[in-house]
């Protein structure tokens, strides 16, 4: 058995009792030695000995008459002001640090009924941050007081996870969460699920800058958004959502838009700019196709992001702003680091959070909900609800998964052809003759294009690989990132199969694609579930 170690202070007014009519009263740090089915080992007590010495000695003595067995310790804890919350926490956190917590042996409970409002709050964090490793302890009085009465007590555990309606509450929240970032699309990509999940957590928990990769229309400045939505409704932002997109900016003009300028700055600066990044103070910064930023831009951004303050062109006074950072790209930054085009120091700033948005080939399994939340849009927009029929609701959906489709500007292509095939519908309904029409476009507006770049470039075959990865030939890394990338987006062994061995299935009386993939990836020690689950 672990011994029981009790932590508080002495209550001021709670304790204080003098003469025969002290047992009279409640006082709560007294009653730890009352309970029957409570026997603390040990009681630290806090409190201001120079100007309640008089009340810990009494205290001290009548713990000691109770329960002789209990090893009571007094600390001499002073601070200038007790409702002060810097102060008390400052102090606190300060005893905690100090104190020998011994976890293996010992059982801790802070006992929160003492103290101030302010210091049973900093109890409470330094808790629930497990800076203090126990449970909280509240003692309430009798109701009707007798001498020798305890009263009651509970004990507090702040690992919600043991609270199962707690629990179903926040997994509620988290499935909610998610939902929206997607803009309630209900994806089927478990990768692609797993990743909002993770860019959730990182987005609430952090405000380091975040960096989205992806193609062209794969969503990032929608998911942008939607990530300013969810901090703003949570009061994690008091600012703006700044956006900009960097590969409109050029020359002297760059440095104006993002950093702001003074008067007579440049030719034509006849009045001063605030600057994008001075917009979104206290607020959250999009800057899209980061890397289409100038060097002399990216290093005064670096600066911007590591001290919240840079100059404004033409000035010598630095301005502040507090925003956070969201950076997308569709170019390969650790490419264009290495061929001199992008900083290291700023690519390393960018790179402690990055995720790949995959494009829409990628997702093959997506396309079908995404169909369904663009006619949504198209209803909201137009005030018209319009929807396939069955056979060309088939038919699109063949084409639109099949080898066919290149959707090289990806969801931007896909939202398109809806409203496309909406807008010329009649009666609300899309038709068979509709669909065949729409896909004779996307192939004359696609043609002359090859199939788009897939994610094979950003897959870590360390991660999978281990050491292993630096073995292997340039070939076999080619194509083994190649096929880990299809099983990414299929939604099992057999799926993947079927499109990797589409062409050579074709020439054969029978193929059996599973195990042909599951073989091949075997040759690396790696199978389908662990390639797919990442």
């Amino acid at each position: 058995m672990k011994r029981k170690v009790v932590i508080g202070f002495i209550g001021t007014q709670l304790d204080a009792g003098q003469g025969k009519n002290r047992w009279e009263k409640w006082r709560p740090s007294v009653s730890l030695g009352l309970f029957d089915d409570f026997a603390a080992d040990r009681i630290e007590l806090l409190v201001d000995q120079r100007r309640y010495k008089a009340v810990a000695a009494q205290v001290l003595a009548d713990l000691h008459e109770l329960s002789p067995e209990t090893s009571v310790h007094l600390h001499d804890f002073h601070v200038a002001d007790p409702w002060d919350f810097e102060q008390m926490y400052a102090k606190l956190f300060d005893f905690v640090r100090a104190y020998t917590f011994d976890v293996e042996h010992e059982d801790y409970l802070v006992h929160i009924t003492t103290g101030t409002h302010v210091a049973q709050i900093c109890w409470f964090l330094l808790t629930e941050a497990r800076f203090v490793p126990g449970r909280l302890l509240q003692t309430s009085p009798p109701r009707k007081q007798t001498i020798g009465d305890a009263g009651s007590h509970s004990i507090i555990d702040l690992d919600l996870a043991r609270y199962d309606r707690i629990a179903q509450r926040f997994a509620l929240e988290r499935d909610a969460t998610a939902s929206f970032l997607k803009s309630g699309i209900a994806t089927r990509s478990a990768a692609f699920n797993r990743m909002i999940e993770q860019i959730e957590r990182v987005a609430v928990r952090s405000r380091a800058p975040i960096l989205l990769m992806g193609p062209t229309g794969a969503g990032k400045s929608m998911l942008a958004r939607n990530l300013f939505d969810l901090k703003k409704h949570r009061h994690e932002l008091k600012g703006r959502f700044v956006e900009v997109n960097c590969a409109t900016l050029r020359g002297d003009g760059a440095g104006s838009a993002l950093f702001g300028h003074v008067r007579g700055a440049f030719t034509g600066a006849q009045g001063e700019r605030a600057g994008f990044l001075k917009s979104a103070d206290q607020g959250l910064l999009f800057l899209d196709e980061i890397g289409e930023l100038g060097l002399d831009e990216q290093a005064m951004l670096l600066r911007a992001i590591e001290d919240k303050r840079f100059p404004p062109l033409g000035g010598d006074k630095d301005v502040s702003s507090d925003f956070q950072l969201l950076a997308g790209t569709n170019r390969d930054l650790a490419q264009a680091v290495a061929e001199g085009r992008f900083r290291d120091d700023l690519f390393a700033r960018l790179n402690m959070w990055t995720f790949y948005l995959p494009g829409l080939k990628e997702r093959a399994e997506d396309i079908e909900p995404n169909l369904d939340f663009e006619l949504e849009r198209y209803a909201r927009i137009n005030g018209e609800r319009v929807s396939f029929n069955r056979e060309a609701r088939v038919q699109f959906l063949g084409f639109a998964t099949s080898a066919q489709a290149l959707w090289p500007g990806n969801f931007r292509d896909l939202g398109a052809s809806i409203t496309r095939l909406a807008t010329l519908s009649e009666h609300g309904r899309i038709t068979v003759d509709g669909v065949v029409e729409e896909i004779a476009r996307l192939k004359r507006l696609w043609s002359g294009q090859s199939a788009p770049l897939s994610a094979a470039s950003n897959i870590d075959l360390r991660s999978l690989l281990g050491a292993a990865a630096d073995q292997l030939d340039r070939f076999d890394r080619v194509q083994l990132s190649d096929v880990i990338s299809v099983c990414r987006a299929a939604r099992n062994l057999s799926e993947a199969g079927r499109s990797l061995f589409q062409a050579s299935r074709a020439r054969k009386a029978s193929s059996n694609d599973a195990d042909r993939l599951r073989k091949y990836l075997a040759r690396f020690n790696l199978s389908f579930d662990g390639v797919r689950d990442g």
